[in-house]
C-alpha cells in the first residue's frame, strides 16, 4: 500500500499538462513563461535607458557650447551620427515600453514579447554606434583625430566582442527551448 501512496504523490508533483502545462523544467504555462520573459525584456530595457538618455542629452547641448563654431566638418558629421544614433536607440529601446502600455490587455503579449525583443537588440546596436560615434568626436576635439579612432575602434571592438560575438556564439552552443 505505501508502493501506491508513493505513486500518487509523485503523480501529484508533477505538471498537469491538461492544464497548459508547458515540458519546462519550472512547469510554468505557456501564459507564465510569456509573462515572466516580457517582465525580464522590461527590466533589461531599465538598465539601458538612464545610459542612452544622458548620452543623448549631452549630445544636445554640445552644439550651445562656445566651441561648437569651431568644429572641423568630420567632426560636424560624427556628430550627426552620434546625434541620430542616440535618437535611434531612444526610440528603439523606449518602444516596447509604450507599445506595452498601448497594446495592455489586448492579448497579443507573445506577439509583443517577439517584437520588443527585436527592438531592444537593434536598440543596443544602435546605442553602441552613438557611444562609438560620441567617443569618435570628443577624443577628436580634445586630442587628436588618431587618438579618436584608435579609441573608438577599441571601444567599438570591446562593443561588438561583448554585446553581439559573446552572445551569438553562447546562444549557437547551447541547447535552446522550444518556442512551443
Amino acid at each position: 500500500m505505501s508502493r501506491a501512496v508513493g505513486r500518487s504523490s509523485a503523480q501529484d508533483q508533477r505538471p498537469d499538462r491538461s492544464q497548459g502545462r508547458d515540458h519546462g523544467q519550472d512547469g510554468e504555462t505557456h501564459k507564465e513563461r510569456i509573462d515572466r520573459e516580457l517582465i525580464e525584456l522590461l527590466n533589461e530595457l531599465r538598465v539601458a535607458l538612464p545610459g542612452v538618455q544622458f548620452l543623448f542629452a549631452f549630445l544636445l547641448i554640445v552644439p550651445f557650447q562656445q566651441t561648437a563654431a569651431k568644429i572641423t566638418d568630420f567632426q560636424r558629421d560624427v556628430y550627426f551620427v552620434a546625434l541620430v544614433s542616440a535618437a535611434a536607440a531612444t526610440a528603439l529601446l523606449i518602444g516596447p515600453a509604450a507599445q506595452h502600455r498601448v497594446l495592455f490587455r489586448q492579448k497579443e503579449k507573445e506577439a509583443l514579447l517577439r517584437r520588443s525583443s527585436r527592438s531592444a537588440y537593434a536598440g543596443t546596436l544602435v546605442l553602441a554606434l552613438a557611444v562609438v560615434s560620441a567617443l569618435l568626436l570628443v577624443v577628436d576635439v580634445l586630442f587628436s583625430r588618431t587618438l579618436a579612432w584608435v579609441t573608438a575602434g577599441g571601444v567599438g571592438a570591446l562593443l561588438a566582442w561583448w554585446w553581439v560575438a559573446v552572445p551569438f556564439w553562447q546562444r549557437a552552443h547551447s541547447e535552446q527551448e522550444p518556442l512551443d
